[in-house]
């Protein structure tokens, strides 16, 4: 079977309600323009998986927008005219589809890129509290819920983030949240075996320490979840930067060994990779160190300069190291995040999330934290809400070869 067609079908082949209709979906977004997560999430339910009208159509219809800002290069109201999907001026209009109470099936908030300040702490001020707020009086004044989608990360801050999950629980709807580097291609594919004994993971990231730290984070996490007994929650967190980050290797705060096996995954490398010492090549290098209840040490570090990749590596208590490539397809259509909208399918017709959402509770928690350290020059962490205990059902399974990549600028 050849490779595109292999991926329709393996894509078709998620678990779904029987003889499920689609579902009748509102995009609230930041902004919508080419590339964009609003333009490779939300629009895959009308322009198919692939992105160019010939592929399958997820079980979701995209009946209403609310886009936040609209940049000179904005494609939202394009699409919006050409496809016959509504662009709302309220959250609330685009959820009523202007009426007086809820009348969609399901809602995604995308606060991903758009004109916002940053706070102290170097993170963007995307709107997820007032998109999910906004939200949230909908539910209350309909008095009904319908499933929640929030990408990446579920708040800027702890705060945000928890009590997003806790009204949630409160009200009684599912709400899926995370990024699509846990549900990637994997060269080889490999993941945390239920019954090994881990010692260590450490994750090699690159770009922003906070958008692309988070997709490490993520990785982290859905790699130690897997570890006997599930999730026990994380004990203390540390940033460090700088020269101190090769001084930890030497003192033990990660194992190089792991470093050399996560790098050696790596296939977008400096020319200089392997003829010029990591040292050198990396220039703004940093750790976040996570240590987990159970005595698990989790390490991410930043390789940029060397290799541009996410990759990971794990050593079990008997000393064998096993190690794997997190990869994305860097171009049009971003096959990678396919495998989000199907996530989102799922939950939003069988009521439950296709993943735990407590694993990216956890790991916004961790970021927030990691980022304060950061701010009081690295100063350790021990924030007791961090302690989060959650089993995972969720069991990453090869995906099919990618679709044909197109250069990024095509529609």
């Amino acid at each position: 079977m050849r490779p595109f067609v292999l991926f329709l079908s393996i894509l078709a082949s998620w678990k779904v309600a029987a003889d499920s209709a689609p579902k009748k979906v509102a995009a609230i977004v930041t902004e919508y323009r080419h590339n964009s997560h609003a333009d490779i999430i939300a629009g895959r339910l009308f322009q198919t998986f692939t992105l160019d009208d010939k592929g399958k159509s997820p079980e979701l219809e995209l009946v209403s927008l609310f886009i936040d800002q609209f940049p000179e290069k904005d494609t939202g109201r394009k699409w919006s005219a050409e496809y016959g999907i509504p662009i709302y001026g309220t959250i609330r209009d685009a959820l009523t589809l202007g009426g007086k109470e809820l009348a969609v099936d399901g809602v995604m908030l995308i606060a991903e890129h758009g004109d916002y300040p940053e706070n102290q702490f170097g993170s963007t001020l995307y709107p997820k509290e007032r998109f999910f707020r906004e939200t949230e009086k909908v539910f209350r004044e309909s008095g009904k819920t319908v499933p929640v989608f929030v990408d990446k990360h579920l708040g800027i801050e702890w705060e945000i983030a928890k009590r997003s999950y806790e009204v949630s629980r409160e009200l009684s709807f599912p709400i899926i949240a995370g990024s699509s580097l846990p549900l990637t291609w994997r060269k080889p594919p490999a993941d945390v075996r239920g019954d090994a004994e881990v010692k260590e993971i450490l994750v090699t990231t690159y770009g922003h320490p906070v958008s692309y730290g988070f997709h490490a984070l993520e990785i982290l996490q859905c790699l130690a979840e897997k570890r006997p007994g599930g999730e026990v929650g994380v004990s203390s967190v540390r940033y460090i930067e700088g020269e101190a980050v090769w001084d930890a290797g030497r003192d033990g705060v990660f194992d190089p060994e792991l470093l050399n096996a996560a790098l050696g995954r790596g296939l977008h490398r400096s020319r200089l990779y392997g003829k010029k010492p990591l040292e050198e090549l990396v220039k703004k290098p940093f750790l976040y160190h996570v240590e987990y209840k159970d005595g698990l040490v989790g390490n991410i570090i930043n390789t940029q300069n060397a290799v541009w990749e996410w990759s990971a590596a794990w050593k079990l208590e008997c000393g064998e190291i096993e190690s794997t490539l997190f990869w994305t397809q860097e171009e049009r259509p971003y096959g990678h995040f396919s495998f989000i909208v199907k996530g989102i399918e799922q939950t939003f017709q069988n009521g439950r999330p296709a993943w735990p959402t407590e694993r990216t509770l956890l790991t916004t928690g961790m970021l927030d934290a990691l980022l304060r350290s950061k701010a009081e020059g690295g100063r350790t962490w021990r924030p007791p809400h961090l302690q989060i205990p959650y089993q995972s059902s969720y069991r990453w399974e090869p995906p099919p070869p990618p679709p044909p990549a197109r250069p990024w600028n095509s529609q």
